[in-house]
């Protein structure tokens, strides 16, 4: 793990060392009496039997009547009064924990205001039985979207992080069999439900445990806004988004904004709630890595994002220690790292966030009378370089030294990590 300050979530922010729970202690007074209300209200219409619409044709009426009969006969079957919304089940006086924590999400999409909160929560149940969204994990959709979202990680409160590479986009062959037909854009829409679907299923729902996922949308290469029909799916995404998935965001992060993106949200903006808004955040290429390394450890970004994750790394884990350290402008950073065992194999990493440095490897040996032996030559690293690894296997006792000299007025962030190889 980094040793780095924390990020988490105060409210609709996501800040430096503050932290919010979903705990029934950590609520004002007028939160609980909100809870306490929209607990009343979801009970009652549970044991009465009206949490769902009843609009049902007399002859599905009839069957559902038979059905019922069956499921009363048969106490393995399920009633009502077990409904359950992502495995947690909705009849309060079930005395699950978990309840409340997601009830919670309803009140806060809407100010604490409980009418409003549990008219939200039938229609999401609705609008789930409407579209066989508790079936959705059993569908299909091989592996054709792969590159377009995916889960990785967990950022520093310990929440899923979901990645969104809208560039895939740029192939117009990719794009006109997503988005070039109806079928084409219900067939998408319904794998990314399926990915949130996933994302959700890995929240435990504890009021001090993990109930939000943090986003990350890369929008290097997207399509611009001329693209219509990308426009309107990307709204009607975002609508069934926010009326059914309430409060799951902690933060939506966009990276690689292009200028024409400003553009094109503020158009989208109007469909946004103020709540909803207030948990995105913008930044260009340059500044891709420092924002992400607000909410994420170094070990858990990936590599195309300047940190430290390669896929199938047979060399670092997760669980391998960086350092975090700051090289202050103008000045030089000597690292040292220790080979006392001779014939022993010595692995390490190195990233500097934003780079434009000199920068030089040498193995130092411990007797004074051998010579330096040079592992990288001194050369500018320019800001768009990745991480460098590299391993040397000494011959006698010393210790590796890297030399990084930040010559601009501009301090930089240095992470490093090394290790014995096996």
């Amino acid at each position: 793990m980094s040793v780095t300050g924390k990020a988490s979530e105060n409210g609709n922010e996501m800040v430096e060392g503050e932290c919010s729970s979903d705990a029934i202690s950590d609520l004002q007074e007028y939160e609980k009496q909100a809870l306490l209300d929209l607990r009343s209200k979801l009970e009652e219409a549970i044991l009465m039997k009206e949490l769902f619409n009843k609009n049902e044709s007399p002859e599905k009426t009839g069957e559902k009547g038979k059905a019922r009969v069956e499921e009363e006969s048969d106490p393995k079957k399920k009633t009502e009064n077990d409904v359950a919304l992502w495995r947690v089940p909705l009849l309060p006086s079930k005395g699950d924990r978990r309840t409340d924590v997601l009830l919670l999400k309803f009140l806060r999409a809407h100010d604490f205001r409980p009418e409003n909160a549990f008219q939200m929560l039938k229609n999401t149940l609705e609008w789930r039985k409407e579209n066989k969204i508790d079936s959705i994990l059993d569908e299909d959709f091989g592996n054709e979207y792969d590159s377009v979202g995916f889960l990785k990680g967990r950022d520093r409160e310990g929440r899923p992080v979901c990645y969104n590479v809208y560039g895939v986009f740029a192939d117009e062959e990719m794009y006109e069999k997503t988005f070039g037909s109806e079928s084409g854009r219900e067939r998408f829409l319904r794998w990314r439900l399926q990915l949130l679907e996933k994302e959700i299923q890995r929240l435990d729902f504890g009021p001090r445990g993990n109930s939000t996922l943090l986003q990350i949308n890369d929008l290097k290469d997207a399509p611009g806004p001329s693209r219509r029909d990308l426009r309107h799916a990307a709204k009607r995404a975002v609508g069934i988004f926010q009326d059914n998935y309430p409060e799951f965001v902690a933060k939506n992060i966009f990276v690689n904004v292009p200028f024409w993106y400003y553009a094109f949200n503020a158009v989208l903006s109007p469909f946004l709630t103020q709540r909803t808004k207030t948990k995105f955040e913008f930044c260009r290429p340059s500044r891709v890595t420092d924002l992400l390394l607000k909410y994420i450890e170094a070990e858990e970004i990936p590599v195309e994002y300047g940190g430290l994750r390669r896929e199938d790394d047979v060399e670092f884990s997760t669980q391998d220690a960086v350092s975090d350290i700051i090289l202050k402008a103008g000045a030089t950073e000597i690292i040292e790292i220790p080979q006392p065992e001779v014939g022993k194999t010595l692995i390490w990493e190195v990233m500097i966030v934003g780079w434009d440095v000199s920068y030089k490897e040498e193995f130092v040996p411990r007797d004074e009378a051998s010579y330096t032996v040079i592992v990288k030559k001194e050369r500018r690293m320019n800001w768009e370089e990745g991480s460098i690894r590299n391993t040397f296997t000494n011959k006698e006792a010393g210790k590796i030294v890297i030399t990084i000299d930040n010559g601009i007025l501009k301090k930089k962030r240095l992470l490093y990590r090394y290790k014995i190889k096996n």
